[in-house]
């Protein structure tokens, strides 16, 4: 036998070892809570690029979809910056795609398999998928600002689920134990689901101002801009008082320090958001000052996350 086929089974044999080691991986928690925490920093961040697309009129720089133009998937000279600034967003989707398959994987081999993990990752793998269609349908209609707000929505709800992943990532697996009284958990969930629907509501506000993402978006949405921000405004003024309450309520039922301080920062939030709300609206919506707004909903929907797990933990 030559020394060259002797090579080769020891190759191949090297090959299939590298194989059945990366079967008996598994991670560490810590790797486990990191890779969470990447999904959910990573589905946060395409948010805000998003946001950056349509505030420079870059909605359509890539007119079509999957491809970028007609014949090429990467954009043409004549597509001039908006072109690159959308593909550039597009191509985040794939550094979305990587942090959500990092939480699958970790979520998969992690020894022992913690099932609740393995469920929410999955959940923003299909979130992904709907996400490339949803974006794709946004394309092909020009920004109709319905599937924007759809868009922007979807959105939300995996920062939601990356956010629930990543806790549950450095919690146990044991009963859930509430850390303070049930109405007071109860007001939480309520908490959340206002300021998703301040969300919601903000999605309409979005499509209803001047920022349609392109020069020949479709046409905005059929809302008096007056209107509906004063309906976004008064779901805000709720959320406030939501919030106010639930801060006396955990004072009053001597709550543990972390329940106070996660309502403390969600109020704080709140507050900034709405003064960059106010102040955007009366200097006639500036972009880099829409952007800061886009980026603090992010923050509060995190936030109002933040509160409703403070009040419950496994061990």
């Amino acid at each position: 036998m030559t020394q060259q086929e002797t090579r080769i089974p020891a190759a191949r044999e090297s090959g299939e070892q590298v194989g059945r080691r990366f079967i008996r991986w598994s991670p560490t928690p810590k790797q486990v809570e990191w890779a969470c925490f990447a999904a959910l920093l990573a589905n946060t961040l395409i948010v805000i690029t998003g946001g950056a697309v349509r505030l420079t009129n870059s909605g359509l720089g890539c007119p079509t979809w999957p491809e970028c133009t007609g014949g090429s998937v990467v954009p043409v000279s004549t597509l001039g910056y908006h072109g690159v600034i959308e593909f550039s967003n597009r191509m985040l989707t794939y550094a979305v795609s990587a942090a959500v398959g990092a939480a699958i994987l970790a979520a998969m081999f992690q020894r022992p398999r913690r099932p609740v993990l393995v469920k929410l990752s999955w959940m923003l793998f299909l979130g992904v998928v709907l996400q490339a269609v949803v974006g794709g349908i946004t394309v092909l209609t020009k920004l109709a600002p319905e599937w924007v707000a759809a868009h922007m929505c979807i959105s939300m709800g995996m920062i939601a689920v990356s956010y629930v992943l990543w806790i549950r990532s450095r919690e146990g697996d044991g009963p859930l134990e509430l850390l303070t009284r049930r109405e007071i958990l109860w007001l939480g969930r309520v908490l959340v689901t206002a300021t998703g629907a301040v969300v919601a509501i903000g999605t309409l506000v979005t499509g209803t101002d001047p920022h349609a993402g392109a020069s020949d978006a479709s046409k905005r949405l059929p809302f008096k801009a007056l209107d509906i921000t004063q309906a976004h405004a008064d779901l805000v003024f709720i959320v406030v008082g939501l919030t106010v309450a639930l801060w006396f309520a955990l004072k009053a039922a001597d709550a543990r320090p972390e329940s106070v301080r996660a309502v403390r920062d969600m109020f704080a939030v709140l507050i900034i958001q709405g003064v960059i709300g106010y102040t955007q609206y009366f200097a006639g919506l500036p972009a880099w000052m829409v952007l800061l707004h886009m980026t603090g909903a992010c923050l509060t929907w995190i936030a109002a996350w933040r509160v409703l797990m403070s009040l419950r933990v496994r061990n």
